[in-house]
């Protein structure tokens, strides 16, 4: 008589961004994100306490249902679950965890920085297990210090701390040097100048908006001393570590991954896919379930068949094409040679912040007017916002300086060659947002790259989520239909099917 194997499940982001990590005794199945599906932006759990959309479609996927899960594991405040298990993981912990289990480091040392208290935490991980390092915290954190600097600096409402990343993005080799003097780096504090709000703010009084961004970069650049600082000291404290596992809501900014990276105190370092609240489903199931270590893709969301496509834009009555594997390439490559905007839907769904070859919008570096056509027509953004790239790992090495790898795209760049790239930086000091595409990227999505390289000299196209204005990424295909339709996006490629306006 055959048996079915109990599911867990670990949830993350329970009050806003809610996740759910799927998994069994044999591992991790499936993940999403509650907007996913409910096309509700940054959708927490429901009013009974669960992302039961995002459940219920990854069950769905997997042909099981809700009687099968036997575990809930959280590290945010939660109601019991009538007929399962709930398991409550201590907030920094559950970010160690989801620093260090999903790495492929079988040791490591751990640095969490968190809005939540403590703040700052250290941890030790060997093989599956992680241990607290004594590591008391006085204060402000990280993480609290650069989301007040985003109001200050008049980035305000949830998502502020983005906006003013991008900002900073700017000015990233002209930063101001006076923050470096409001924040004093300790191992086990950070030491805040008094009355340094009113310093920022004179510093941006009647500035121009480069000025301004200087003044953000150089708030990162103090913030970025104050994180080098402290990983020279837990590598002191722990110097049989030599790799570095990075958690918490700070490591969501793509400018400290890459000091930290470069900074060359381990010998590599590794950011999760997601590091803010989202990222507590993954660390809270294997913590929970007890698979220990077990590496995790972004690329674990919902898949749809060729023939879900198909009905579904059959039953939208549309025209599409259906291509070979070369020829789907080919008409992209020439679509992209022509300046116009690809909307590209490959295999499962990226979990996480960042649209990484499964359901992105792509461009060319090269088309003059790139920068316009995202902003103005189709995001909706300040016209100073850069956008950011994929390239094959081995092309970002020979034109790019920065970390030597950013699979997840959670580090910036400088271009060597910054007039080549001249199209599609927003200003002459920016950096770049870089995914470094290897073997784990979608296959279709390296072959557009590689065929793209042979025609312009350059594997590298420009990649941003494919949304509709304040909209989630897209997750089925009918959500793929309705934004390319209600967007000013030139070409949608859904697995094979080509559809052109």
């Amino acid at each position: 008589m055959s048996t079915v194997t109990p599911l867990w499940a670990g949830l993350g982001g329970v009050v806003r961004n809610a996740c759910v990590a799927l998994g069994s005794a044999e591992g991790l199945l499936a993940i999403c994100e509650q907007e996913r599906i409910t096309r509700v932006r940054a959708a927490g759990c429901n009013p009974g306490g669960l992302p039961d959309e995002a459940i219920d479609a990854l069950l769905a996927r997997c042909g099981r249902g809700r009687p099968d899960i036997e575990v809930f594991a959280v590290a945010e405040p939660m109601a019991p679950m009538p007929g399962a298990v709930l398991r409550h993981l201590d907030h920094h912990f559950a970010h160690a965890c989801s620093a260090f289990l999903p790495s492929p480091f079988e040791s490591a040392a751990i640095l969490v920085c968190d809005h939540e208290p403590p703040h700052v935490s250290v941890w030790d991980g060997s093989g599956s297990a992680i241990h607290p390092v004594d590591w008391p915290w006085t204060g402000t954190g990280p993480a609290e210090l650069y989301s007040q600097c985003a109001e200050v600096l008049g980035f305000a409402g949830p998502g502020r701390e983005q906006r003013m990343e991008a900002f900073a993005r700017l000015a990233a080799r002209q930063p101001h040097s006076g923050p470096a003097h409001l924040f004093a780096p300790g191992t086990n504090e950070l030491r805040l100048a008094p009355h340094w709000r009113e310093q920022l703010t004179r510093w941006l009084d009647g500035r121009s908006h480069e000025a301004a961004a200087s003044v953000a970069a150089g708030v990162q650049a103090a913030i970025g001393v104050f994180l080098v600082e402290l990983l020279r000291e837990i590598r002191r404290v722990l110097p049989m570590r030599r790799m570095a596992c990075l958690g918490g809501s700070l490591f969501a900014n793509s400018y400290f991954n890459s000091v930290v990276k470069t900074s060359a105190l381990f010998d590599d370092v590794f950011v999760p896919i997601n590091p803010g609240n989202a990222g507590l489903a993954v660390g809270c199931g294997l913590q929970a379930s007890g698979l220990g270590r077990h590496l995790v893709t972004p690329f674990m969301g919902p898949c749809y068949s060729p023939q879900e496509i198909k009905d579904t834009l059959d039953n939208c009555k549309l025209t599409y094409q259906w291509l070979s594997e070369g020829d789907v390439v080919g008409a992209a490559v020439d679509a992209l040679q022509d300046g116009q905007l690809v909307a590209w839907f490959e295999g499962p769904m990226e979990w996480g912040p960042r649209a990484l070859g499964a359901r992105s919008i792509l461009a060319s570096p090269f088309a003059p007017y790139v920068l316009d056509n995202l902003n103005r027509f189709l995001k909706h953004r300040d016209p100073w916002r850069g956008y950011a790239l994929s390239g094959l790992e081995s092309a970002v090495q020979d034109h790019f300086d920065g970390p030597r790898a950013s699979p997840f795209m959670e580090c910036d760049y400088a271009p060597r060659d910054r007039d080549r790239f001249r199209h599609i930086l927003p200003g002459p000091d920016a950096m770049v947002r870089i995914q470094t595409v290897g073997s784990g990227s979608p296959p279709r999505f390296r072959s557009l790259l590689r065929a793209f390289g042979e025609a312009t000299g350059l594997p590298i196209l420009v990649n941003t989520s494919f949304n509709g204005f304040r909209e989630p990424i897209v997750c089925s295909p009918r959500d793929a239909v309705r934004v390319f339709f209600g967007t000013g996006i030139d070409m949608l490629v859904i697995d094979r099917f080509v559809l052109r306006k």
